[in-house]
Formats: C-alpha cells, structure tokens, sequence
C-alpha cells in the first residue's frame, strides 16, 4: 500500500507511505486524487512526514491535488515535509502556490478556519 486515505467530517487526509513520491507512485496517487474529488471532497490534507524524496511525478500530483480542490471552492494543505522535499517546493517556487503546515494538527485547523469563512 503505497498511502493511506481517511475521510473526515470536512476534509480527507492522505498520508503518502513510501519514502519516495516519484512516477512509481505519483500515477496512483492522481488517479485517487481525482476520485475523492469526483466524490464531492474539497479539502484534501496530504502528510508527507514519511516520505523523504519527491521527483517531478510527486510534485504533477501535488499540484493535481491543488487544482482540484481549488476548482471545488476547497483548501489543499501539505503537511509533514521533510528537508529535500521542501527545498525542492522552494526551489519550484511552489511554496508561494501551496498552502504547507509543519503538522497534520496545523492542517486540520486551517481547514477549520477555512470552513468558517467560506
């Protein structure tokens, strides 16, 4: 099992299990993207405290992610990023595009917030 998908009240959190999101993974990881979204999800948390590396595959889904949960109106949080993987959003420059949180606990209360405001 490559990640785990747990549906909450107001948001499904996705915790990526292998040490690296990479074309090995990324496909499979699109394609549930795309499912929880078609099933009415908005916000969508993904931890990637266990995962140490990410390619170009990896950051494809991250931003499919994104995308589908701003198209919904909804909030996509990446939590749990280790050292290489957020000098590599930074290097991309996607930390000006993402919503990232040191923890899940962070993500869950943005979320929140975001539920009170919208």
């Amino acid at each position: 099992m490559e990640f785990n998908i747990e549906k909450f009240d107001h948001y499904s959190k996705i915790e990526v299990l292998e040490e690296k999101l990479d074309t090995h993974i990324a496909p499979a990881l699109k394609s549930e993207l795309v499912l929880i979204s078609g099933k009415g999800e908005k916000n969508v948390i993904m931890d990637l405290s266990k995962c140490k590396y990410c390619d170009s595959s990896g950051l494809s889904a991250i931003l499919v992610a994104n995308r589908l949960c701003k198209n919904a109106n909804g909030i996509f949080i990446l939590t749990g990023l280790n050292d290489a993987v957020e000098r590599l959003i930074t290097i991309s420059q996607l930390d000006t595009v993402l919503n990232i949180t040191p923890t899940v606990q962070d993500a869950v209360k943005l979320v929140e917030a975001e539920q009170k405001s919208g």
